[in-house]
């Protein structure tokens, strides 16, 4: 109890409570979020394995569909052990190093994940709009550069506010009423003004997103414009087919980080759990659910999936 109390200079640990209000369940909600984050891991591992071993999906869209599936990984990974650990077995100190890691990867993932979608919009483009020029376009070059780029970029946007944090003096209560760390919650436990991480956590990291948001609606605009000057109805169905998964992800991805920001930041009437709930779902739901949509929605991983738990892999 005395880590609880604690009130003297710098804490070496903080308590995440979970889901405040909510102890008596813990031990229930923990189950469903246990078998979403074996499925998330299940899914995207074996997407990453069937694009990484068969030469036929070895192309731009499935290239970016692997980085994607690494970024789901990255984002539940990172939040969803300690969480579980937090449920089942009442695990809730966490060491203030490894709370800014957490939070370096939650955030660097959500990044990661807005640029690849970005960057599999762009694919699209030119695959509808110069489907003559795609492989020449996207060359496996260019590919390792713009997941380089993507990197880097977020790497340099989500670093600064890891420093902001190290950088703050924790003398006041350590107790963060919620399930990982992430960067204003953890920066609200400061005895110090923390104007600079309150603009610096909301705008640079969302202003990037909504960026990526426009330049992605910028892209199916023209691909749009595209699709419709096709000269027949089959050609149209075909080119919109081709999108269909990504539509879907994109809604997937955006919809709840959103929907979790507003409610954070309009929701003043919303208890503390449904937030903190909401931001649970946020790193297991789209995870979960884009290996399975695009595994549905595409011939070629359908097929391989197939072979593969089928025991006919040689024939594929």
């Amino acid at each position: 109890m005395s880590a609880v109390n604690s009130t003297k200079f710098s804490h070496l640990t903080f308590i995440l409570l979970g889901l405040p209000g909510l102890e008596d369940w813990h031990t229930w909600i923990a189950i469903p979020f246990c078998l979403m984050y074996t499925a998330a891991l299940l899914g995207n591992c074996v997407l990453i394995f069937l694009i990484a071993t068969e030469r036929s999906l070895q192309e731009p869209m499935y290239l970016f569909l692997s980085m994607l599936a690494v970024s789901d990984l990255v984002l539940s990974t990172s939040t969803v052990p300690k969480m579980l650990a937090i449920f089942w077995f009442r695990a809730r100190e966490i060491a203030f190093e490894s709370c800014l890691t957490q939070m370096f990867f939650v955030h660097f993932g959500f990044v990661v994940e807005s640029a690849i979608l970005l960057a599999m919009a762009f694919d699209r483009y030119v695959a509808i709009c110069n489907p003559l020029r795609y492989t020449t376009i996207l060359t496996n070059a260019k590919i390792e550069k713009i997941a380089t780029a993507i990197v880097i970029r977020s790497f340099c946007i989500i670093v600064p506010a890891v420093f902001l944090l190290k950088w703050l003096p924790f003398c006041r209560s350590n107790i963060l009423p919620h399930s990982y760390c992430e960067h204003i919650g953890v920066a609200r436990l400061a005895c110090a003004d923390i104007t600079v991480n309150i603009w610096y956590g909301f705008s640079v990291p969302i202003a990037t997103v909504i960026l990526d948001v426009v330049f992605i609606g910028v892209s199916y605009a023209l691909i749009l414009k595209a699709v419709f000057r096709l000269p027949t109805k089959d050609d149209r169905l075909k080119a919109f087919s081709t999108c269909g998964s990504h539509v879907c992800i994109i809604i997937l991805f955006y919809t709840p980080a959103f929907f979790t920001l507003l409610t954070h930041r309009f929701g003043h009437h919303v208890p503390r759990h449904i937030h903190i709930l909401l931001a649970d779902l946020y790193v297991l739901i789209p995870p979960m659910l884009n290996p399975i949509v695009y595994g549905m929605k595409t011939k070629q991983i359908r097929v391989q999936v197939g072979c593969m738990f089928s025991q006919k892999w040689k024939w594929c």
